[in-house]
């Protein structure tokens, strides 16, 4: 199959049942709300889409509310436990073949091993798409090794592995994970918002924000450090997202003395507002796929400092559409901070350029139609042996 697949609209096609896997219901991240777009996007296309996740989390609420139908599945949980991997692999297959699917399409890690398996027990065609590389390059530690292996193993018989970045792609390609013909790239995308939400980049005091998991592999510590050498600048920092690390983050906010300029804001579901109130868009991370939260940014015209991790470079542009700093480098991020803080005309530049990338690279119908000419694809060759 091509890295980059041809173009086909799913309204073009006779309804399919689209079963879409996930593990996580209790955060929402990139991934959950790809599937939710996609799911919606499905419906709206005319097709059957029907999401199984793990759990009774809050973003079952938020799929509720989209009018996404949806199975929640007690076993089917991020962490690798045996006995509790095993009944939900027949848990999920059970609601699978309730479902009857013409295709299934799992996402993150654990869903692509349980997910997969499963289908192969129907004998219903699947594909995995990749959230985010779980492997990074080079030599493995000995658990990553496991990883490896099991990626390894579900890849036979998988009708499509799909990246959203080439950098994932690469990482899967080193360790021999699945065959070039499996391999296929569809970026990340998002439907447009109204102007009503493009942000306004001049300020006197600019906000700042991140959204991210207070989790592994995000880097909230970081930014927050980065900040702390700009003290003598005006800026306020709003941190979205919550998650094991907060007390950390709370106990460095008292650490650097600047906790009246910080908002921790929790879990919240008006982003897209908050970006617009906003003038410059921070994410510290580890390990990243394409991030969604990069794109939001970008599509409400905000310039982006980011970390040089996974396929953020493929996004954001360093030196046009913000700076992708090193990792672990607080003094790279904090230069970086500086020059947008301290210059409005800098902000907009950059801002507008992000803005003009995401409609010519990451806008939703041509994701759409793209993901849909592998769905296509697949399910017209059936499940291979």
């Amino acid at each position: 199959m091509d890295v980059t697949p041809a173009e086909f609209d799913p309204a073009d096609d006779p309804p399919r049942r689209i079963a879409l896997v996930i593990t996580r219901s209790d955060a929402v991240g990139g991934a959950q709300l790809h599937v939710q777009l996609l799911a919606r996007a499905l419906l709206d296309a005319g097709h059957h889409a029907h999401v199984f996740v793990g759990g009774d989390g809050p973003w079952c609420s938020m799929l509720e509310a989209d009018g996404v139908p949806f199975t929640s599945l007690e076993h089917l949980v991020r962490a690798i436990r045996p006995w509790t991997d095993a009944r939900g692999l027949v848990e999920l297959r059970d609601a699978l073949r309730t479902f009857a699917p013409d295709l299934v399409s799992a996402h993150a890690t654990k869903a692509g091993w349980l997910a997969r398996a499963a289908a192969r027990a129907l004998d219903v065609p699947a594909v995995f798409t990749v959230h985010g590389q779980p492997l990074s390059p080079g030599r493995l530690a000995p658990a990553r090794r496991l990883v490896c292996v099991a990626e390894q193993v579900s890849a036979w018989g998988t009708g499509a592995l799909i990246f959203v970045s080439d950098y994932d792609r690469r990482v899967a390609v080193e360790h021999g994970i699945g065959l070039p013909h499996q391999h296929v790239i569809v970026p990340n995308a998002l439907p447009d918002v109204p102007l009503t939400l493009r942000a306004d980049t001049h300020a006197e005091e600019p906000h700042i924000l991140m959204v991210a998991r207070l989790e592994r592999p995000k880097d909230p510590l970081l930014a927050l450090d980065a900040l702390a050498e700009l003290k003598a600048l005006p800026w306020r920092f709003t941190l979205v997202g919550d998650g094991p690390l907060r007390p950390r983050v709370e106990a460095r906010l008292e650490d650097h003395g600047f906790r009246s300029r910080v908002t921790l804001a929790g879990a919240v579901d008006d982003v897209p507002q908050r970006l617009a109130d906003s003038q410059v868009f921070l994410l510290a991370s580890r390990r990243e796929g394409l991030p969604i939260s990069v794109l939001e940014a970008m599509r409400a015209g905000l310039p982006v400092v980011t970390t040089d991790a996974g396929g953020v470079r493929e996004a954001v542009v360093h030196g046009t559409t913000g700076f992708v700093t090193p990792r672990d480098d607080r003094a790279a991020m904090a230069e970086a901070l500086h020059a947008l803080v301290s210059d409005a005309s800098l902000r907009r530049t950059m801002g507008q350029a992000g803005r003009a990338r995401y409609e010519h690279e990451f806008a939703f119908p041509r994701h759409l139609r793209r993901l849909w000419a592998v769905y296509r694809r697949v399910m017209q060759e059936g499940r291979p042996t």
